[in-house]
């Protein structure tokens, strides 16, 4: 039995030999088992911001509280708004929304973003779509008629806190200022700002000072010179008094024509504001704009009294952007009731000759006439360059019944010296000064460039005029630093106080060492005359 158990016991043992060997690779070796495989988790990709654009939001109720408006774009395509303000209070929740067209014009609101915590200043909104469900993307915002107005409160959103134009109506640095004059009321007076806007619009602020609190004064702007007149061709929001501001957008003329910042800068026109809506017939304010701004260059011809020993006085032109020019004569002594017709002649005074140009009369009650100069009397073009250079001479007249008298009369041009004045006029070193509203008198000529209250070194001996074109801020020069008309330093100086016409200061040996100008109503406007010998 022993025997025959054994070769059964050998037989397990030689089958797994057999199977070990069936498992090898054709060339005997072994393949090793199979590793399992095992799937590497997903690593997501971060979101990272990929532009932003970031709009000023300007203070409005509280002065002390502004800040900005971030629009932020990511790699995902979401786009998130960004409200941060200063000086918010504490326990503040402050209402924000984007709003349609421009703040100047105000529209209804677009979309409602994130109310500002008072605590923090802060607003986040994510932004996918505006309120009546219209898409919109990051880059759509930044081409959006719109601008940004947030609320002192839910329960009172008539005050505003902060507010900015965004998109295409975002302010530019590109700016122009222009001088409104006081016209019935010295006190008034002011500028109007055009500021250009990213879509090429503007922002047009008129700023008047001394307006009464209860006052409303409609504005235009009109077709021509203010001397010449014209119709009205673009209503302003009419100025409030309490402030003295008035915020318009400028985007057309009244009859639809398109009218950008670069249209106003070559415009042929003058700003109007008024007393009233009653009152339009009364004047505030008056500015020439665009093309017809004056450039701060002038020139003065003395008028000789002629047939009245006491009336003389000066014709004083303004050379303008498009190289025309205001004439402005100006005489003392006429009879209140007086209407003087003034003219320019060909040749000089002594010689005689024919009328060339038509000035506006002379009114008598305020010895003033400001007339545009473009071209002669038979159209042939005539700016200020011709002036300084024409074969010419002024007469003024006593009436027109009484053309054969004369009042006043001066060689211009070509023919300036020919009465014998010529010495007086070369030694003559000339200053015109224009202003700035009432913040300051601006000076131009003798090395000076729109100089705003410079100090001014004079020599004794020395003669000097100022051509004076500031209307509403008399001119004085005083012997100390003060508005009204007292404290005149009147020795050597002819027309003190003029704020239309020529100001002649022949310089004492025995000037003190300072002087000062000074407007009668405002001491801003004020500078130093520093004498030397």
């Amino acid at each position: 039995m022993k025997s025959l158990l054994k070769p059964l016991r050998i037989l397990p043992i030689m089958a797994g030999i057999l199977f070990i060997a069936s498992c090898g690779n054709d060339d005997g070796t072994v393949k090793p088992p199979k590793e399992e495989e095992i799937e590497e988790p997903e690593v997501e990709t971060p979101v990272t911001e990929t532009a932003s654009k970031t709009y000023n939001l300007g203070a409005v109720a509280n002065p002390d509280i502004s800040g900005t408006a971030r629009f932020a774009t990511f790699s995902n395509d979401s786009t998130v708004v960004e409200l941060k303000l200063e000086n918010t209070p504490d326990g503040g929740m402050h209402p924000a929304h984007i709003h349609f067209n421009t703040a100047a014009e105000g529209g209804d609101i677009a979309l409602d973003l994130t109310t500002v915590d008072g605590a923090t200043g802060e607003s986040s909104t994510h932004v996918t779509a505006l309120k009546d469900g219209t898409a919109i993307t990051y880059e759509q915002l930044l081409e959006y008629d719109g601008y940004i107005n947030v609320h002192l409160s839910e329960d009172d959103l008539a005050t505003l806190v902060a507010q900015g134009d965004i998109g295409q109506n975002e302010l530019t640095d590109t700016s122009k200022e222009y001088a409104l004059g006081s016209v019935s009321d010295p006190n008034i007076d002011g500028t109007a700002t055009f500021t250009k806007r990213v879509n090429g619009e503007a922002l047009a602020v008129l700023a008047l000072s001394n307006t009464p609190a209860d006052g409303m004064h409609p504005a235009h702007i009109h077709a021509n010179t203010a001397v010449e007149g014209g119709g009205i061709v673009f209503d302003f929001t009419i100025v409030n008094g309490e402030t003295g501001i008035s915020k318009t957008n400028v985007a057309e003329l009244k009859d639809g024509t398109p009218f950008l910042y670069d249209d106003v800068l070559e415009y042929d026109g003058y700003i109007n504001v008024h007393l009233s809506m009653d009152d339009l017939a009364t004047l505030v304010a008056q500015g020439d704009i665009g093309q017809n701004q004056l450039t701060g260059e002038s020139k003065a011809y003395t008028l000789n009294s002629v047939a009245i020993e006491d009336i003389d006085g000066t014709a004083t032109f303004f050379e303008r952007v498009n190289g025309e020019a205001l004439a402005i004569v100006m005489l003392n002594n006429t009879p209140a009731d007086g209407m003087h017709p003034g003219h320019i002649h060909e040749n000089s005074a002594a010689e005689g000759g024919g009328i060339l140009f038509t000035f506006n009369p002379v009114i008598g009650a305020t010895g003033i006439s400001k007339t545009n100069v473009d071209a002669l009397d038979d159209d042939t073009a005539f700016g200020y360059a011709d002036v300084l250079t024409i074969d010419g001479y002024i007469n003024i007249h006593l009436s027109i019944d009484d053309l054969a008298t004369l009042v006043a009369q001066g060689d211009i041009g070509a023919n300036e010296g020919d009465d014998g004045e010529e010495e007086e006029e070369e030694t003559a070193i000339n200053f015109a000064v224009t202003n700035q509203g009432a913040s300051a008198y601006v000076f131009n000529g003798n090395g000076l460039t729109d100089a705003s209250n410079p100090n001014i070194a004079l020599k004794r001996g020395e003669t000097y005029t100022f051509t004076i074109n500031t209307p509403g801020h008399p001119f004085f020069i005083k012997a100390i630093q003060s508005t009204n008309n007292t404290d005149t330093y009147d020795t050597g100086v002819t027309n003190n106080g003029d704020q239309d016409g020529v100001i002649t200061f022949v310089v004492p040996m025995d000037a003190p060492d300072t002087l000062f100008y000074n407007c009668e109503f405002h001491m801003s406007m004020t500078g130093e005359f520093n004498i030397t010998d």
